[in-house]
């Protein structure tokens, strides 16, 4: 089907529905095709293709809410498909909170090309795929003879979907994706099998780094890995490695959340307008980016998206609300999950940050652990460089760091210059003040 296509269908079964007694429905018609490709002691292990379409239905009548998907887009299927969806609905209990978006937050949605979709995907062929995993492979066992274990892959995806609500929305996406790296397991001098991994994600092929140079990064920090040993407990300044941040930047996406805010599970319920973390620390949300992995004109619920200002200099000032959470607490909804998380970017680079600790722990990964979204108390492994006098000493493992969120955030004292680019989550180096760790 072509785009014109399956904004029809979406149209005929928002029809459909109505005609079966539904009162309100929701219309997602999507089209995808991935292809994965990994290659393990220098043998083509893995290869696989999908290409899928499917409908998602979401059901309002009489005060009750459903939701149904089927991948059987014949119209006489899905005309019985529908026609069980509406009739199963009348079973469900009243929930007055699921309703479509007030039509009021479908406008004001920007009028530009934010740039999803790489044109050159369908000139891909499948010998390109299997080289660019090959290389990477091959570079990587070239690089020492401490290798025992090498898996390497190349993934990309194209993604097409039509959003129509019976309430005056619709909505056209279209946007592809590649990913590709490698991970590395090494001999240690002692019992110690170090691994480490380098892998990217970008919108288009043109930006994936060059395959030699995955395979050579991925040695490259396993064995700077090798003869890490434990730390005497102690207080150290911690820097954490802006790739490895993203593990305690995701201790605050659920506690930010309606759905946590409304379940008593969130300890930053009421803290709106309040200071949660260090002025050094701010989190905006922008779905504009140009190209952007987290981009989008529009949010799951079809409302237009704006970037928005979550946590200013340690402020925190919005939760991410989405229309039935809003409605059970009473907020005006915002959006009901992150597109692309930026920050207020700071003017160093990690290697100017490292350089002028005195003693310090670089953390490059995050291991184990956990964190209670309802107090905040979180405890968790790392994995990392010990620092001396601004220089990188040794590798430290299995040492832990404990604490609360509020606190813990609060002892960040400074944000690289550094953002990770290939997630939508382009989180900066670091850098934490007396931060107690747990070793020997």
């Amino acid at each position: 089907m072509n785009n014109k296509e399956i904004l029809e269908l979406a149209h005929w079964v928002i029809a459909q529905a109505k005609k079966a007694g539904a009162d309100d429905t929701a219309v997602n018609l999507t089209k995808q095709r991935s292809i994965e490709i990994g290659f393990r002691d220098r043998k083509l292990e893995e290869l696989t293709e999908s290409t899928q379409n499917s409908l998602s239905l979401d059901i309002y009548s009489g005060g009750k809410y459903s939701s149904h998907s089927t991948n059987d887009l014949r119209r006489g299927e899905l005309e019985k498909f529908i026609n069980e969806a509406v009739s199963m609905t009348k079973y469900l209990n009243e929930d007055p909170f699921r309703t479509l978006p007030d039509p009021k937050y479908y406008t004001g949605q920007e009028n530009i090309d934010l740039k999803l979709m790489d044109a050159e995907y369908e000139k891909i062929e499948s010998n390109q795929r299997v080289d660019i995993a090959r290389e990477i492979e091959d570079t990587a066992l070239g690089q020492s003879d401490r290798i025992i274990s090498v898996n390497s892959g190349y993934s990309d995806g194209h993604f097409m979907t039509a959003k129509v609500h019976s309430n005056g929305f619709e909505g056209w996406r279209e946007e592809s994706s590649y990913s590709a790296g490698v991970s590395v397991t090494i001999h240690d001098d002692g019992d110690g099998r170090p691994q480490d991994y380098e892998w990217v994600v970008v919108r288009f092929l043109r930006d994936l780094p060059p395959p030699s140079k995955l395979g050579e990064k991925a040695v490259e920090r396993s064995l700077e890995k090798i003869g890490q040993t434990k730390m005497p407990s102690g207080v150290y300044d911690m820097v954490v490695e802006n790739r490895a941040a993203s593990r305690l930047l995701g201790n605050l996406g659920d506690p930010l959340r309606g759905r946590s805010l409304q379940q008593k599970s969130s300890f930053l319920e009421g803290k709106l307008g309040s200071k949660i973390a260090s002025e050094k620390f701010t989190v905006i949300d922008d779905p504009l980016i140009i190209g952007g992995l987290g981009s989008r004109l529009f949010d799951g619920e079809g409302m237009a998206t704006r970037r928005r200002l979550i946590i200013d200099h340690g402020i925190l000032k919005e939760y991410f609300i989405d229309t039935y959470y809003g409605k059970k607490l009473g907020m005006e909804p915002t959006i009901g999950s992150p597109t692309n998380v930026v920050f207020e970017y700071g003017d160093k680079s990690a290697e100017e940050i490292i350089k002028d600790i005195k003693k310090g722990i670089y953390v490059t990964s995050f291991i184990g652990g956990n964190s209670n979204s309802t107090t905040g108390d979180f405890s968790t492994g790392i994995i990392g460089m010990y620092i001396e006098d601004g220089k990188i000493i040794k590798p430290v493992n299995e040492m832990n760091i404990s604490g609360n969120q509020i606190d813990f955030w609060n002892q960040l004292v400074e944000v690289g210059n550094d953002p990770y680019i290939y997630s939508s989550m382009r989180r900066p180096t670091l850098h934490f003040r007396d931060v107690q760790f747990s070793g020997i």
